[in-house]
């Protein structure tokens, strides 16, 4: 087997396979590479030792069996055998389903995991979220600390583990799209600076020195990310990435690192013959993001819409500290321009940050499906003080409404996992650091930063302790109970629902009519469908259809009357329906205020 290192500084490179060693020699073709080979097969565990140095596990690692700090263990990719055949599941029409393998099941792994996939096909969703799987020091951890950006989490199941839940996925027509994080590696066990330039000090993160995208050297690093990403898509039949953070990727080149990715991404979808995607995680607001390259754009696949979030969470809770001070003012007039222009922040001032953000966002040009939207997410859940979800604080009715204004908006709708059922379980921060001063680091800055907002250093779970990570697992005998079982059956309606209807997945996003109240009351029409929420405590009488026009109730949180002859009807208080009218329905004053709210 050949094995192969960029080291360009190193004087000499030993091989280490299986309690062998072997002199490397420099690759004339390929400065700063080494190449040697050698006996191995799957299995076989082997590392780097560079100028008589320990020996290192190879950055390019496929599997770490004994964590980042051991040899790395070779992986032959054709010993498994998929048994379903999959064509791909492309984005548009989609909806995501974000999960933490470590806390979807008090098992923490992917074959318990694949056992719960089941009730996503019964949900209705099209593909499942995986938050990152790298691997990192210790058992339990949120992933984003990861150190192996080729390698799988061994707790989790390593590679195979990995390879059986996707194929168990695809078995149920679910497609897979993984969390990657290519903005930084974790605190502990990276050993990428030893080998190269794979960081440099050019530019700073908030992790410190930033990845190496742009200073010399960059191009072994961008080709190092790149092929990490195809390989993901490729070995693992995987249907899409999430790009973690891409606002920390500073490029300063003439060709920005996410535009190349992306256009490898699509030469490798052409040639596996099926879809791929990339989506964004961005809170730069740019259009940029997902317009396509042959029109100046990095031509990703989607992106992430926080203003969505933070105006419905806004309108749902009233809170206002932090980000969503920009959103409290008036949360139904924020909500409804996320509804009609996909960004809050598209060149107006933010108080948040003290300057304007953001650009606008042409809906004309952009298919809805480009923007993702969401009540709920991993961050906005688990970077709260306590790890308190919506289900914690808001009525069974507020969070049907939640869903309907997610579901039935027309972009890509994404769910964090147990929020379907209205999971009373918090998602906390918990770690699982081996270094105890790291430890120690990470339990009193996290008290720190929240004793800033008020919070008691002790009210702060502790994320070393493993009952934070515990209290953080689903309960899966909730669904059964109410009000769970309620709610569940109203997102397995609403899903069904989009599914069903072309409008509420029109590419094209405008509306005949978006109607919005300051007290929480919003409607839209989508075609011949009507969807309307009342958020307030108290019924209220919403003119929804023109006056004689014939409706039929798809769905209701609360049981309701059709509308009148006036085309009114009287939404019942923390309530939403979805109406399908007789023919398309004519504008009747998109924007307008209802009285009476």
């Amino acid at each position: 087997m050949l094995f192969e290192v960029w080291a360009p500084d190193a004087a000499r490179v030993a091989l280490w396979a299986d309690g062998r060693t072997y002199a490397m020699e420099r690759d004339p073709a390929r400065a700063g590479r080494w190449c040697r080979e050698a006996p191995a097969a799957d299995g076989t565990r082997y590392g780097f030792a560079l100028d008589g140095g320990p020996v290192l596990p190879d950055p390019r690692a496929r599997r770490l069996p004994d964590g980042p700090e051991g040899p790395g263990a070779v992986v032959d990719f054709t010993r498994f055998t998929w048994r379903h055949p999959w064509p791909g599941r492309p984005l548009p029409g989609a909806v995501l389903y974000e999960l933490h393998t470590g806390t979807f099941t008090r098992e923490g792994t992917f074959d318990a995991a694949a056992a719960r996939l089941p009730h996503l096909a019964d949900l209705g969703v099209t593909h499942v979220e995986l938050m990152p799987v790298c691997p990192f020091p210790g058992t339990h951890g949120w992933g984003y600390d990861g150190v192996a950006p080729w390698a799988v989490h061994e707790p989790y199941g390593g590679p195979d583990g990995l390879r059986r839940f996707v194929d168990a996925a695809h078995g149920l027509g679910l497609g897979v799209v993984l969390d990657v994080v290519h903005n930084h590696l974790g605190p502990s066990g990276n050993h990428l600076p030893a080998f190269g330039p794979y960081f440099t000090d050019t530019h700073h993160t908030p992790w410190g020195a930033a990845v190496n995208l742009d200073a010399p050297g960059s191009a072994e690093v961008r080709a190092y990310l790149t092929g990490s990403a195809l390989a993901w898509l490729r070995d693992y039949r995987l249907d899409g990435l999430r790009l973690d953070a891409v606002h920390a990727l500073a490029d300063t080149g003439p060709k920005h690192f996410l535009a190349e990715l992306s256009a490898a991404v699509d030469a490798l979808a052409a040639r596996l013959g099926r879809p791929l995607f990339l989506i964004a995680e961005s809170d730069l607001n740019d259009p940029a993001t997902t317009t396509p390259r042959e029109a100046g754009g990095l031509g990703l696949h989607a992106q992430w819409n926080d203003d969505f979030h933070h105006a419905l969470h806004t309108a749902l809770t009233g809170e206002s500290q932090g980000y969503y001070a920009d959103f409290a003012t008036d949360p139904t007039h924020a909500l409804a321009k996320t509804l009609r222009s996909g960004f809050f922040h598209d060149g107006t001032h933010s108080a948040f940050r003290g300057r304007p953000h953001g650009h606008p966002l042409d809906p004309a040009t952009t298919p809805a499906h480009r923007l993702l939207a969401y009540s709920q997410t991993h961050d906005q859940v688990g970077n709260r003080a306590l790890g308190d979800r919506l289900s914690a604080h808001l009525t069974p009715g507020r969070l049907a409404c939640a869903a309907a204004l997610v579901l039935c908006a027309p972009f890509t709708p994404m769910l964090f996992m147990g929020e379907e059922w209205g999971a009373r379980t918090p998602w906390q921060y918990f770690t699982d650091h081996t270094d105890p001063g790291l430890a120690e680091a990470v339990r009193t800055g996290r008290r720190r930063e929240f004793a800033a907002h008020g919070w008691p250093a002790a009210e702060i779970p502790d994320p070393q302790d493993p009952a934070t990570r515990d209290r953080s697992c689903l309960d899966w005998t909730e669904p059964g109970h109410a009000p769970h079982d309620r709610l569940l059956a109203w997102y397995r309606d609403l899903i069904a629902l989009r599914h069903a209807e072309p409008a509420l997945t029109d590419p094209q996003w405008d509306y005949d009519a978006l109607s919005v109240t300051p007290r929480g009351t919003v409607s839209f029409r989508r075609g011949p469908l009507v969807v309307a929420v009342n958020l307030t405590d108290r019924p209220v009488r919403l003119p929804l259809v023109p006056g004689g026009a014939r409706a039929e109730v798809l769905a209701a949180w609360r049981p309701l009357d059709p509308p009148d002859g006036d085309g009114g009807t009287t939404l019942p208080a923390e309530s939403a329906v979805v109406l399908r009218c007789e023919g398309r329905l004519r504008p009747t004053g998109a924007g307008e205020t209802l009285e009476g709210a």
